[in-house]
């Protein structure tokens, strides 16, 4: 029996339409009524986490930024790993000129964008950007920067992947959430990591844990957790780094739920 489950959001646990459905906020309710630990571990803002964590109204640790921060089943921040100054200028200062990229940093309690664009608001209920001045950025309590493009350009991106890599490799974790969105944060970040804290602070170790994903960023937790399911609809990418895990069916089925409650949870026993 695996005493924590850590579950990625988008393209994971959430529906196509970004949202908790029916069936699997069921299903997390009852793991919480059983005393299973859950944890949120995405690559969202732990403000836009929270708000889903409250809707459901179960008890439960949040990975956010993809390890750069982690708050308790309380709310309080405890962990926080930051990108340096020097690297959210350099990548700021490389990607501003391009006109297709829109530049994103999590920065504090905000979400913070270099360009205006409507099409972004679908992912979140109420959570929302505010605009920054691509020529002088905040670079103090940053939490990531990432990129993406309105084409969805997975190719284009790759591009950047590669630069990044060349000029921050040891300074900087440089990963795709989703093939259209490529992320930036310290080195030394991860789900992984920040999931083995979770675990060890529960009283766990990372054997207890059966964790789910179906992004480069959920690589790492998927091969450290004691139990790693990828997403059918994961990029290729995804399940050519991690061949020995099982895989599981797609998020618009609720495949995590489905998996929980065959696996995890004890029947429901109607009188």
């Amino acid at each position: 029996m695996y005493q924590i489950v850590a579950s990625d959001l988008d393209g994971t646990l959430l529906n196509p339409e970004h949202k908790i459905a029916p069936f699997t906020r069921d299903v997390l309710q009852r793991l919480a009524q059983q005393k299973i630990n859950f944890v949120f571990a995405t690559g969202r803002h732990h403000i836009d986490v929270a708000e889903i964590r409250e809707k459901l109204a179960i008890p439960a640790y949040m990975i956010t930024s993809n390890g750069a921060r982690v708050h308790n089943s309380e709310g309080e921040l405890v962990f926080q790993q930051d990108l340096s100054a020097d690297v959210i200028r350099g990548v700021i200062g490389l990607a501003k000129d391009d006109p297709a990229l829109h530049i994103h940093m999590y920065c504090g309690d905000q979400w913070l964008l270099n360009h205006d664009n409507e099409q972004l608001k679908e992912f979140h209920d109420s959570f929302s950007y505010h605009l920054y001045d691509a020529n002088n950025p905040p670079v103090e309590n940053v939490a990531k920067v990432f990129l993406t493009r309105d084409d969805e350009d997975h190719e284009a991106l790759v591009k950047w992947e590669q630069c990044f890599n060349t000029h921050f490799g040891d300074k900087a974790n440089v990963a795709f959430s989703t093939p259209w969105c490529l992320e930036v944060m310290d080195a030394g970040v991860s789900k992984g990591h920040a999931l083995k804290a979770v675990a060890e602070a529960l009283g766990y170790q990372l054997a207890d844990c059966i964790a789910f994903g179906d992004g480069m960023n959920d690589a790492e937790m998927l091969a450290m957790a004691g139990k790693g399911l990828v997403m059918s609809t994961s990029h290729e990418k995804v399940k050519q780094a991690l061949p020995n895990n099982e895989v599981i069916g797609s998020n618009a089925d609720e495949a995590v739920a489905h998996y929980l409650e065959q696996h995890l949870l004890t029947p429901l026993v109607i009188s």
